[in-house]
């Protein structure tokens, strides 16, 4: 067997292995925080569940075997012999060997006698079928050349264990692991394992080509961050109707409403995944306009909100890819305006949830109920009280009216546009009257009135509406800015203060949206430099880390989990804006051209 790489390498003890469509993956990561020695099938229907482990073996024990992935293959290699995997469709993995065994045995716990995998040859199809109790759903694995393969635990109850042995002194060998519902026709290979990983890395490189066509030499992780998007982008199943960008394939592995907007605008080389990506809380929307907390295969949650950060991401979403032609579900399909009407009733409805029901009698500034609506969960902004007003939410609502005068002006509203926009000066006039002290805004308890400072960086997001912001406001936002800035990129509490915790959670880690909003606002409120600054930091952080669910701002160190989807986006829109930002400087200027 011979392997050409097919994009970048990683480790599948932090990005896991997978395909674009695929509810599966590849990975050691076995449960929050738990890297397991082995690589293991995990299954996202149902939430996170280990549902394969796969050994290589030589001699009849273990292999020590080293373990490297690209986006086309994962290849174990030991003792002169090689196992490799591919993924032939987003349901099937392709599994070849030559010179060592493997072992594939059931990694489902064993709760009761009956709620443990279950495994039996088939009759009808020469496979042998593995049903978890944890996915609900069936794994079957056929052998396609080599074997005889050792069967474990046929029919067995209780803690046997259960699968196949693919012995390493059989020569070479083959099989194939689906995942599937009640029944399938007898697998049959779509073409040799070469060919299977040639698609697959032929279907990678055009979704890389698509979002990242800018790249060079300068942007070394712009490929790996394409792929963390390609490989947690799901297929529509349970509750989610449209494909979807997860979080992570690890355990983080749901739609949040608010990061899927940073996911929205990584991907607008590809319009209709891009919009896919917009739309995909709102199609859970409650009666009263909320959106759902987050959404998962098989749970809406709805005990928080997230930020409406949707007319932020609404505006740029519609300058990157806007509605010319027919939604039609294909990744590169666009936005017709039929479906941009319904986009700007969600938003509008989404908008009247905040500033009709979350709103005290009386009051014109909306309030969150608790840390977990911002986004910042255990932000120090709500340690004096958690049901506040702020000027973040503030702030992220006025650009939200801001976007649907706008829009609501484009689709021929123009008293709606009006409407709109009174409403976001009203509640900007509010804002700065109310919560802006002259030294610093303050949040103010909703029922109590009192109101409260911390050291959080999200006391400072104002610096959102950019260039609609008072000059001194401005200036003063952004001097409090730097301070949080340190050599890594923007820490979440100010690093000198008494609530800073390395690993936090947003009481001092680096965090990627709030990064890409920040260096928005910089940019356009005219703080250029600073805005520039803070995007070369966080490049630099992801070239060196990774795409980490969140760093320690004073070491850079990547934290939690290891593949999340957000932080390569930020990584992508920061990245490719950049490189964008310097070819037009060298198109302007002959010099800077005949350099570069």
């Amino acid at each position: 067997m011979t392997h050409t790489p097919a994009g970048p390498h990683f480790s599948v003890r932090e990005v896991p292995f997978s395909t674009f469509g695929s509810w599966l993956d590849l990975s050691c990561v076995i449960a929050q925080g738990a890297v397991a020695d082995d690589v293991h099938l995990v299954s996202h229907q149902s939430g996170f569940h280990p549902v394969l482990r796969l050994v290589p073996t030589s001699a009849g024990a273990r292999a020590q075997a080293a373990v490297s992935a690209d986006p086309a293959r994962l290849v174990w290699t030991a003792d002169g012999g090689r196992v490799e995997a591919a993924w032939e469709t987003p349901d099937t993995l392709r599994i070849t060997g030559d010179g060592l065994g493997l072992s594939l045995l059931a990694a489902d716990p064993v709760l009761t006698p009956f709620s443990g995998a279950y495994f039996f040859a088939d009759p009808a199809g020469g496979a042998h079928v593995l049903t978890s109790y944890q996915t609900g759903r069936r794994y079957r694995i056929t052998v396609l050349s080599g074997g005889p393969a050792q069967v474990r635990g046929d029919q067995s109850l209780g803690t046997a264990q259960r699968g196949l042995l693919l012995p390493d002194d059989a020569g070479s060998w083959e099989l194939s692991v689906e995942e599937m519902d009640a029944a399938r026709a007898p697998y049959r290979p779509a073409g040799t394992f070469a060919d299977v990983a040639s698609a697959s890395a032929s279907r990678f490189r055009a979704f890389l080509d698509a979002v990242a066509p800018w790249r060079d030499e300068t942007t070394p992780v712009a490929a790996l961050a394409a792929y963390v998007l390609w490989s947690a982008t799901v297929r529509p199943a349970g509750y989610l109707a449209r494909p979807a960008v997860l979080m992570s394939k690890h355990w983080m592995d749901k739609v949040w409403s608010w990061d899927h907007c940073f996911n929205a605008l990584a991907l607008t080389g590809l319009p209709g995944l891009a919009w896919d990506q917009f739309r995909t809380p709102f199609d859970h929307q409650d009666d009263a306009g909320a959106l759902p907390d987050s959404v998962a295969h098989s749970e809406v949650l709805r005990n928080f909100v997230k930020p409406p950060v949707h007319g932020w991401t609404l505006t740029r979403l519609r300058q990157a890819c806007p509605p010319d032609g027919p939604l039609d579900g294909s990744l590169d399909g666009s936005f017709d305006e039929q479906a941009l009407r319904d986009v700007y009733r969600r938003v509008a409805r989404w908008t009247e949830y905040w500033l009709t029901l979350r709103r005290a009698p009386g009051r014109e500034l909306p309030y969150y109920q608790h840390g977990n609506d911002s986004g910042w969960d255990n932000a120090t902004t709500f340690d004096h009280e958690r049901v506040v007003e702020t000027a973040d939410l503030a702030a992220f609502l006025v650009l939200q009216l801001e976007a649907l005068a706008a829009l609501a002006g484009d689709l021929g509203l123009p008293q709606e546009a009006a409407h709109w926009a009174r409403r976001g000066d009203a509640l900007l006039a509010s804002m700065l009257q109310e919560l802006w002290t002259g030294d610093g805004f303050v949040a103010r308890g909703a029922l109590s009135r009192r109101t409260s400072t911390s050291s959080s960086l999200l006391d400072l997001m104002p610096v959102v509406l950019g260039e609609r912001l008072p000059a001194d406001v401005s200036a003063w936002l952004a001097r409090r800015i730097r301070a949080h800035l340190t050599e890594h990129g923007l820490a979440t509490e100010h690093p000198a203060s008494t609530h800073y915790r390395s690993d936090g959670y947003w009481r001092g880690p680096i965090w990627a949206p709030s990064t890409v909003l920040v260096e928005d606002g910089l940019r356009r409120a005219g703080h250029v430099d600073l805005a520039d600054d803070v995007s070369r930091r966080f490049q630099a952080l992801c070239e060196r880390a990774g795409f980490a669910e969140n760093f320690d701002a004073l070491t850079g160190a990547g934290q939690r989990d290891r593949a999340y989807t957000w932080t390569a986006s930020s990584y992508l829109l920061l990245a490719g804006a950049h490189r964008v930002r310097q070819q037009q400087s060298a198109h302007r200027d002959p010099e800077v051209r005949r350099a570069t």
